[in-house]
């Protein structure tokens, strides 16, 4: 190479040299500090963007795992309210069967009653408990539902029951008569609006039918028998468990105003004694679809994905004492005060209970699904995350290696542009 002085090539090689250098440590740097081979789309544009998705799904389905805490807590609460319902009717059949027993005046029935009264106002307070300021077991979070009547459904009569069979000719589910005599006596109680009727009449030639339409003043109508029950509040149909027929009563009028609350029926002979046999069959009025008032969808959307539409949809229904029977629209409650009353109240609150228990069933299984959800979706975050760090985090101990590598050239390219800027004064002593 020729010796000039206007171009020191070798210096600007070297000082190229040096800024790649320069660069190359600059970015070394930024990896180890930051810990991401990754900071930039100018890095690996692909892989950024990738990797930026990855982080879009993670923090949506931590969100999302958020989310099914939360609901899992709302329903926490909602099932406490519920459980303590449960406890309450619990004692109220408890009770009610004390106050059917005729050791008790009427006196001590007055004095349960005050009892009960406290506890039914109870389950109102219950069914008003909240979550974040929302209202839960009172009837606004229930799905959408069409105005429903009280069904009651009796499988423990034969399956070759009609509504139109004399109450004489009415047999057992296994075949076996009743035994009921047309000098019998056949008493109907039923509970409406808070309130209980009792009557009474002579078995006769009289059909099943026209007994539970006449001792309940058309409150009562008898559908038939049949394995179709009805239809419930989403249009679906309901059918007897066994797939046999089975006879099935209504109330008249449908909606939480018009349920039968409580239905009873049991047969006396002519010197007052029960028929024991007959009673097993006839107060086995079960109920096999509830009233409900027609409502709109306000059920509870829990958001548990990262996609629209990933929603667990709860509905929650009404646990007020008016809608489990007990109490009606004037505030009046379910009486005890005589021996006939309480009777008719036994069979009350087991559709209470049932109600209850139903809805706990409902919240429990929500709960679980939940937990299955929070476990899904931590694994999920897991394995993106995983994911994610594969394209953008950095190894450390590789780009410290390249760190130390870089910073040594760059040292090395400092000193060898010291050393070509001088080769230039090599041409002074051609000029002396």
């Amino acid at each position: 190479m020729a010796m000039v002085v206007k171009n020191n090539m070798s210096a600007l090689t070297t000082l190229n040299t040096l800024n790649k250098n320069t660069n190359a440590l600059s970015k070394s740097l930024q990896k180890v500090s930051s810990g991401m081979k990754i900071n930039s789309a100018a890095d690996d544009a692909s892989g950024y963007a990738i990797s930026e998705r990855m982080r879009v799904q993670i923090r949506s389905l931590d969100q999302a795992n958020s989310n099914a805490q939360n609901g899992g807590s709302m329903m926490k609460v909602a099932e406490g309210a519920v459980s303590s319902t449960v406890e309450i009717l619990k004692t109220l059949k408890e009770k009610a069967v004390n106050a059917a027993n005729d050791t008790n005046t009427d006196a001590d029935r007055a004095t349960i009653q005050k009892e009960m009264d406290q506890s039914i106002d109870q389950i109102n307070d219950n069914a008003n408990v909240t979550f974040n300021g929302q209202y839960l077991v009172d009837g606004s979070k229930n799905k959408a539902t069409d105005q429903t009547t009280t069904l009651m459904t009796n499988q423990s009569l034969s399956t070759d029951t009609t509504k139109s069979m004399a109450l004489t000719a009415l047999a057992a589910r296994n075949g076996d008569g009743l035994n009921i005599h047309s000098t019998d006596t056949v008493t109907i109680s039923y509970v409406k609006n808070g309130k209980t009727y009792t009557d009474s009449t002579q078995v006769g030639s009289k059909k099943l039918d026209a007994v539970i339409n006449s001792l309940t003043k058309g409150a009562v109508t008898v559908k038939g028998a049949g394995t179709l029950i009805g239809i419930d509040g989403s249009g679906n149909t309901v059918a007897t468990a066994s797939n046999k027929n089975a006879i099935t009563i209504a109330s008249a009028s449908g909606g939480i105003a018009g349920q039968i609350a409580g239905f009873t029926m049991y047969i006396t002979d002519n010197k007052g004694n029960v028929n024991k046999s007959a009673n097993a069959a006839l107060d086995a009025f079960d109920e096999s679809l509830r009233a409900q008032n027609k409502s709109e969808d306000n059920s509870i959307v829990m958001q548990i994905g990262t996609k629209a539409g990933q929603s667990i949809n709860v509905g929650l229904t009404d646990m007020k004492a008016t809608a489990l029977g007990l109490q009606g629209d004037d505030g009046k409650t379910l009486s005890i005060g005589n021996q006939e009353n309480a009777n008719a109240a036994i069979n009350v609150l087991d559709a209470a209970i049932q109600k209850a228990l139903d809805q706990q069933t409902t919240i429990g299984s929500i709960e679980s699904r939940l937990e299955y959800t929070r476990s899904n979706l931590t694994t999920a975050s897991e394995n993106v995350t995983a994911a994610e760090s594969t394209i953008r985090d950095a190894d450390m101990a590789k780009e410290m290696t390249e760190y130390t590598k870089n910073n040594v050239l760059m040292q090395a390219a400092q000193s060898m542009l010291a050393q070509a800027n001088q080769s230039s004064s090599n041409v002074l002593s051609l000029l002396q």
